[in-house]
């Protein structure tokens, strides 16, 4: 049976220290602050400093990866004579996603032996990152690539993805509310909350009035998902753009409607997401029966 690597991007959102403690290598994304050229690199006190800036007036942009750096990237991973599954954020939220699958259609041309899986995850951010640990963690267990493989396109979509973000202007720059819906949206104090559904879209589905009912509604969300599971030892991931006692807050709550919960790791979202979010994001990622708003 041959080895074989697990492969991710940044936008997992992962910290950088689990990154390099389970060796997963990961393509980083590009973005301009002010128009410098800079790459996530995932690490914790970089985002800090990200989101810092940007409530101080910093201007962020993002820009997918091109086919080329796939190509790149994948070939270094082929060469070490392992083959390799590949995990990147939903095709429906980056072009990115098309790159990467004629990059692959490229390499495998090239690597005929090799065995070259990219998965249409249907998560991103942590919900990305929590499929990747999952699956890392079954690989380190010695499950071979088949049954990683497997384990990974049963159980991507009970990954459940629960957002609510503070400044309705950043989702308008991208395109997801109007003008209209910002401008009202904000003199009325109103905060949406963001779910990711099957097909891997990032979908409002609630407008809550003041973030204490944003909080409250990824909260009850919860609290409804793992109701329907046993819940013992599932691992949760909340993700917080600066706005860590938002995130402790919901900690808090789920470990203390559910005891027997596994680990809740609380970090920094990544840049790429945040970009298009702004300070202020809270998101919470576990394992559930199915996704459901």
């Amino acid at each position: 049976m041959s080895d074989y690597i697990i492969a991710t991007s940044s936008t997992c959102d992962l910290p950088r220290t689990y990154l390099d403690e389970h060796a997963i290598p990961f393509i980083s994304y590009s973005f301009t602050v002010n128009g410098e050229l800079r790459e996530d690199d995932c690490r914790e006190e970089n985002r800090a400093a990200i989101y810092a800036g940007m409530r101080a007036g910093d201007d962020l942009k993002t820009s997918m990866i091109n086919e080329f750096v796939y190509y790149e990237f994948f070939k270094s991973l082929l060469d070490q004579g392992k083959d390799l599954i590949f995990l990147d954020m939903s095709e429906k939220m980056s072009v990115s996603f098309e790159n990467a699958a004629r990059a692959a259609e490229r390499v495998k041309a090239e690597y005929p032996d090799r065995r070259f899986y990219v998965m249409d995850t249907r998560c991103i951010s942590g919900g990305l990152g929590l499929l990747v640990m999952e699956m890392v963690k079954r690989k380190e267990a010695g499950a071979d690539f088949d049954q990683v493989a497997a384990w990974g396109e049963e159980n991507k979509l009970k990954i459940a993805h629960r957002f609510t973000v503070d400044d309705l202007n950043y989702l308008k720059r991208g395109g997801r509310v109007s003008n209209a819906s910002a401008l009202v949206g904000s003199l009325l104090n109103i905060k949406p909350v963001l779910y990711v559904p099957d097909a891997g879209t990032l979908d409002v589905v609630k407008k809550a009035r003041g973030r204490k009912a944003a909080m409250a509604a990824i909260r009850d969300g919860i609290l409804s998902d793992l109701a329907q599971v046993d819940a013992a030892g599932r691992t949760m991931l909340i993700l917080h753009a600066d706005c860590l006692a938002d995130a402790q807050w919901v900690a808090e709550q789920a470990r203390a409607a559910h005891p027997e919960l596994g680990e809740i790791r609380i970090s920094s979202l990544g840049v790429v997401i945040g970009a298009h979010t702004g300070p202020g994001l809270l998101t919470a990622f576990y394992l559930c029966a199915k996704r459901v708003p």
